[in-house]
């Protein structure tokens, strides 16, 4: 191994209980599945997930959730998860629920240092409870603040031993935002190549934003 490249045996130790995990995926698609085994494997408990949905029943970060190894979850939509909306219910598991386009737009923020984005999405409903509207040239908006994470989980299609990678079509979603938005930056990636392998010009997160990258187990 070489560069950023770890073994799967040190995944675990990155983790510890109560801590925040941005994850990339769009019903599972995106997701780091490995990663995601290997936190269950490490027994984590109390954890805060951010992301734009619980998965569905097995891909994803739904083995977390079924586990019951998370105490908060920010996304937008829980609805393919049966057992997410269950925990809520029971208030097991607190849920934040935010607009695509407006966690999206709190996770840019967050990992531009900015102090949040103005929005009107939400002004109105039960989306508006505890925040703070302003009123600019006759509109109304909500101040939506950033996002950050203690660490984010990604799944690239290809990285170099520098960290930097390649998405492969739709699953390329959250996982740009979240590198920038995160303190450690873990990618599980299908392929991992010697550094100069990837066209700069295909590069879709440089590898100054990873931490740590670890083969996919399916190679």
């Amino acid at each position: 191994m070489s560069g950023k490249q770890i073994a799967w045996d040190a995944v675990g130790a990155l983790f510890r209980d109560g801590m925040s995990v941005m994850y990339g995926g769009f019903m599972g698609i995106g997701t780091p599945s490995g990663i995601v085994e290997a936190m269950c494997a490490a027994d984590l408990h109390g954890l805060v997930l951010i992301g734009n949905d619980s998965g569905v029943p097995i891909p994803g970060i739904a083995p977390l959730i079924t586990q019951r190894r998370v105490r908060r979850l920010v996304a937008s939509h829980i609805g393919t998860n049966p057992e997410t909306g269950k925990q809520m219910l029971a208030g097991e598991l607190e849920v934040e629920l935010v607009p695509q386009g407006t966690l999206a737009e709190r996770i840019r923020c967050g990992g531009a240092g900015l102090g949040g984005v103005l929005t009107p999405t939400g002004v109105g409903t039960v989306v508006e409870e505890g925040k703070q509207r302003l009123t600019l040239d006759g509109r109304d908006y909500l101040l939506e603040r950033p996002l950050r994470a203690d660490i984010a989980i990604i799944k690239a299609r290809r990285a170099d031993t520098q960290g930097n990678l390649v998405y492969e079509r739709a699953a390329r979603n959250f996982n740009p935002l979240i590198a920038l938005a995160a303190d450690l930056v873990l990618v599980e990636a299908d392929e991992i190549v010697e550094a100069g392998s990837i066209d700069p010009d295909q590069v879709m997160t440089p590898g100054v934003l990873v931490d740590h990258i670890v083969l996919a187990r399916s190679n």
